[in-house]
């Protein structure tokens, strides 16, 4: 639904993520291959918590300008580094974001 939604709003979306598929029309990257991406804008959370620990050294050096930590995907230690690495954090959902005009 996000990306359908991001998309609707002229968002490019590069959806990585644990479980291989499609998402909208595009194929998912492995995060457990770390893609190389370049010139990230929003990292949109859906991964949790406890599934997060060997991710975020790779989210952080992808050096998003800012990272949406969506219902049940806070991780107050993945906050405050990013927030040390001059990132933006959002504690949100990012459909009512969009929904909203606050994306």
């Amino acid at each position: 639904m996000a990306a359908e939604r991001l998309s609707s709003h002229e968002h490019e979306i590069i959806p990585i993520g644990i479980k291989r598929g499609q998402v909208f029309g595009q194929e998912i990257l492995p995060i457990r291959e770390f893609p190389s991406l370049n010139d990230i804008d929003t990292i949109t959370m859906y991964i949790g918590p406890r599934h997060q620990e060997e991710y975020i050294s790779y989210l952080l050096s992808l050096k998003p300008k800012r990272i949406i930590f969506n219902p049940g995907t806070e991780n107050q230690e993945f906050m405050d580094q990013a927030k040390a690495e001059g990132i933006e954090v959002v504690e949100g959902c990012t459909l009512v974001m969009l929904q909203t005009g606050m994306f």
